[in-house]
């Protein structure tokens, strides 16, 4: 999933690289890369590398995932992390954080403008990633909100 790490950042803001000799192989490799990524990363659903740019991944939002109330969030938050809970060390030791610590936190910080992401290890060894971005977004203000809250 991050191996692909362009599919993960948007598309540069002045365009595509410029390619100054199309005859050049590895010029148009570079230009063609940007090309796949740049589209990777519109309809994807691999974690950008900063929270806020999930707000340009048009093809993520949902009505039904747009609130106003970060209790409502955080019910989101906790339902997707009872449904698929993290990985119970063999050993009986604490791999992650409480839920209870979790939610503690995302109550504190969402009301403040601050972007939640929980990320862990399943039972079954995959990466799970959620994310709940504000909008607003503090460290993104130039990005739009992507649909009005409900």
């Amino acid at each position: 999933m991050y191996g692909k790490e362009g599919g993960r950042r948007p598309p540069h803001s002045n365009g595509p690289p410029s390619v100054l000799n199309p005859e050049d192989k590895k010029q148009q490799d570079v230009l063609d890369r940007y090309r796949e990524a740049a589209a990777e990363f519109q309809t994807g659903n691999v974690p950008p590398t900063m929270t806020g740019h999930w707000l340009m991944k048009k093809s993520q939002v949902s009505a039904d995932r747009t609130w106003i109330d970060p209790g409502i969030a955080l019910a989101w938050l906790t339902k997707t992390y009872e449904e698929s809970p993290p990985h119970v060390r063999a050993d009986g030791l604490q791999a992650y954080s409480s839920l209870e610590n979790k939610a503690e936190y995302a109550l504190d910080v969402l009301p403040r403008g601050v972007d939640v992401t929980w990320v862990y290890y399943t039972a079954a060894k995959s990466l799970i990633s959620f994310s709940v971005v504000c909008c607003p977004n503090r460290f993104h203000p130039e990005l739009s909100c992507p649909l009005p809250p409900s």
